[in-house]
């Protein structure tokens, strides 16, 4: 089943979360009377007088209006108490009994075969399905749903519907929602325990080229026969994710599950290295025709409702691995697992359907780490037609918002376990005490690694972790060269031509210029309306972006930090980001023409320090502002405690010791080489109440003279303090300029004007519209 097919399920009832015998499945409560209620219920009595008290005490800490108490009680007591609550399965290995034989009622029972193909179906047998049946050699599995119909058949297929599934005895059952297609779970354990050595996860679109899959995938791993694989090169160990896409022609096209922080980077590789082959345990096929993209590239490239993706890769670009620290988007529908790997099928059940067979792919490779396994990415293997149906984005919101901080979780996760199950499930245990499923895909974990060993499965032996070991050094005769072809792609319906490419030139030289700066970014506009479309916008360019604003937020990665101290918070980002060539802080009425920036001297400070409405002095004394005047105080009362060369820079650069400098400061940069200057000088701040208007513009003038800021980057901003009523984003915006105040964007809407005026200096911009 295509993931743009998968829809929001029903409202069904789902089996109860615990694995008890399958009669207690549908045993009624009894009816009590309340003395024998309360006696049987005492602990959750309990349970609800401690959340009664919680609820008072928060109630209490509210009213006393200690904000920062609350959030630190908040944020460290529900840390603790999801800690608590997820409890970690115990677990007798040696003692797991054997699944009971199948009865007659199954069908196929004594059926055997080595090469599976699993799908899930909801509707009627389609073509797709009927040509995977006449693969030779292979066996077809269809795992029904409650929205398949209830006289599916197809000759030469194995069908199995809820109620065969429930009977054949499997503890992964129980936590299996009704009317999703992670039933597929089933399936691969009938497959395991019907003689697989492979099986290949598909879906009910999936029409292989040339109707062999051994001719695209290795399903032979003998190390004779593949001796080496072109491999994707470690040398950069901060990079830890890939876009295949680029890899087979496509670097305007990105898989479903990429972070879309990394859409921007479609630079090919310099060089990989080589490895050799023969335990590629999970090969993940490419898709002609609609390939595997999230809502975000399907809505931003259509530029009708009525037009079809018809994209193509290179059949004639090499197999490539993935090292171990590397990852890439893996997903359910034409990906071939060998027995060594089989462990890695389970389909989260806690988290949205678009986005869990792309988390079950990183849980995998990560785990693949502890066998010397790895992931290959293998040319065009299938044909799928884009349908051109509803692809909704609230349903992989799991992806985009966790997907980075997953990652990098995954990549940082050790254990000492003792077997390769124990790890298994100390993995799943740890992602959902860092938030990324929940304690349901705990359990099932626990039931999924005792179905495996009830049927027989082996599991692999553990073998060292490389990235616990040194790195061999990449010598020039271990870099291998390759570069992609550029086929055509889709750009708003339209093929690319000779224009669009250069276009992505101008992309790269922009990536390639920024792609070292961190944009710190403050949101005054609603988060959930605005944060993921900035994110996307200048992701494009930047190293990363980061997302501040007055209220955080977990899910949308947004950070919590008042703009009246917005500049106490950027020493935390210079900290995450040491290694950056600088760091660029822009508020959300501000909008940055990058494109004009390319000339302004990264080495340099800048600020709008040359437009007048922006930057202006005030007396410290005879104030009648009484803001300015205790700000004023409080500068003088800084400055006087400076180190000599800070003080001596802003003196000289103030002249008049009794004036303060003013700054809007919605648009600064601070290169690589004064980043401690601005992190010394927020801490001799400390905690006075300097406003971020009137700080920046004094520790720009305590780092360096303005003569030697690069004032003339940001000389022409187009900046308006007074609009009149009829202003429009469009009298307002010019590409021209490098930057344009004011520019309030609200929503999506508002957004979606943005761009479209900004495509006149960036047309590919057009593609997120």
């Amino acid at each position: 089943m295509m993931v743009q097919d998968r829809v929001v399920p029903k409202t069904v009832p789902t089996p109860p979360h615990h694995a008890p015998s399958r009669s207690a499945n549908r045993n009624f409560a009894k009816k009590l009377d309340f003395a024998s209620w309360a006696s049987e219920n005492s602990y959750k009595i309990l349970a609800v007088l401690l959340v009664i008290g919680t609820v008072a005490a928060l109630f209490f800490l509210r009213n006393a209006g200690d904000s920062a108490a609350l959030l630190c009680f908040e944020q460290s007591n529900s840390a603790k108490a999801a800690a608590h609550k997820i409890h970690y399965p115990q677990i007798s290995w040696s003692n797991v009994a054997p699944v009971r034989p199948l009865g007659p009622s199954v069908p196929y029972s004594s059926f055997k075969s080595e090469k599976w193909i699993v799908v899930s179906v909801s509707s009627a047998p389609t073509d797709a399905l009927r040509a995977l049946t006449r693969i030779k050699g292979w066996q077809l599995l269809a795992v029904g749903n409650s929205e398949t119909p209830t006289d599916w058949s197809l000759k030469g297929a194995i069908y199995l519907s809820l109620e065969q599934q429930a009977q054949l005895g499997f503890r992964s059952v129980d936590y299996l929602p009704y009317s999703s297609y992670v039933r597929k779970t089933v399936g691969y354990l009938f497959a395991i325990q019907h003689g697989a050595k492979m099986i290949f996860d598909a879906d009910d679109r999936a029409e292989v080229l040339g109707s062999d899959l051994g001719r695209h995938f290795d399903t032979d791993l003998v190390e004779q026969k593949h001796p080496v694989l072109l491999q994707y090169s470690h040398a950069d160990p901060n990079r830890t994710v890939v876009n295949p896409y680029i890899h087979f022609g496509q670097r305007s096209v990105w898989p479903r599950g990429l972070p879309l922080d990394q859409v921007g980077d479609v630079a090919h590789e310099e060089f990989y290295t080589e490895v050799f082959g023969g335990r590629q345990f999970i090969q993940q096929g490419l898709s002609n025709g609609l390939p595997d993209v999230d809502a975000v590239f399907y809505y931003t490239r259509k530029s009708s409702g009525l037009e079809s993706f018809d994209i193509r890769f290179d059949e004639d670009a090499p197999k490539v691995v993935l090292p171990q620290g590397m990852m890439v988007p893996v997903n359910s529908f034409n990906t071939l697992y060998h027995s060594q790997a089989f462990w890695g099928l389970m389909l989260p059940v806690s988290i949205s359907s678009m986005a869990s067979d792309v988390i079950r792919g990183y849980w995998a490779q990560r785990i693949l780490w502890e066998i010397g396994g790895y992931v290959a990415v293998y040319p065009p293997t299938i044909y799928r037609m884009d349908k051109v149906e509803a692809y909704p984005f609230s349903e992989e919101k799991d992806l985009h918002v966790n997907v980075n901080r997953l990652i990098k979780f995954l990549n940082s996760w050790r254990s000492n376990k003792r077997t390769l199950f124990e790890r298994i499930l100390h993995l799943s245990y740890s992602m959902a005490e860092e938030g990324f499923w929940s304690e349901q895909d705990v359990k099932m974990t626990a039931a999924w690694l005792q179905d495996l060993l009830a049927i027989g499965y082996q599991q692999p032996r553990l073998m060292t972790l490389e990235l616990d070991r040194g790195r061999a050094a990449i010598g020039q005769g271990d870099k291998k060269e390759f570069v992609p072809k550029k086929l055509p792609s889709v750009h708003l319906g339209v093929e690319e031509t000779g224009t669009v490419n250069f276009e992505i030139g101008n992309l790269i030289r922009w990536r390639k210029h920024f792609g070292n700066v961190v944009m710190v970014m403050h949101l005054g506009a609603p988060v959930d309306r605005t944060a993921l479309e900035w994110r996307l916008l200048y992701g494009r360019i930047f190293k990363t972006v980061i997302i501040l604003a007055e209220q955080g937020s977990w899910d949308l990665a947004v950070e919590q930090c008042p703009l009246s101290h917005a500049y106490k918070y950027l020493p935390k980002v210079f900290e995450r980001y040491s290694g950056a060539e600088g760091f660029l802080f822009l508020q959300d009425n501000m909008i940055l023409n990058y494109w004009n920036l390319l000339q302004a001297d990264k080495t340099k400070l800048w600020i709008t320090d040359k437009i007048k409405d922006s930057w202006f002095t005030k007396p410290k004394l005879g104030n009648a502002d009484e803001w300015f005047l205790k700000q004023g105080e409080m500068v003088g009362q800084v400055v006087s405690n400076f180190p000599v060369h800070f003080q001596t820079s802003y003196k000289e650069s103030m002249g008049d010791e009794d004036k303060i400098t003013f700054c809007s400061s919605e648009l600064f940069y601070i290169p690589g080489r004064f980043v401690g200057d601005f992190a010394d000088l927020v801490g001799l701040v400390g905690d006075l109440d300097i406003h971020h208007k009137i700080a920046v513009p004094m520790f720009f003038l305590s780092m360096d003279s303005p003569q030697n800021f690069d004032s003339d980057a940001l000389a022409k901003t187009v900046y308006k303090t007074n609009l009149s009523p009829n202003d429009t984003f469009s009298s307002i915006y010019t590409a021209q300029a490098p930057a344009v105040f004011p520019m309030k964007v609200q929503n999506e809407v508002d957004f979606v004007k943005l761009v479209r005026l900004m495509a006149s200096g960036d047309p590919l911009l057009m593609e997120l519209v």
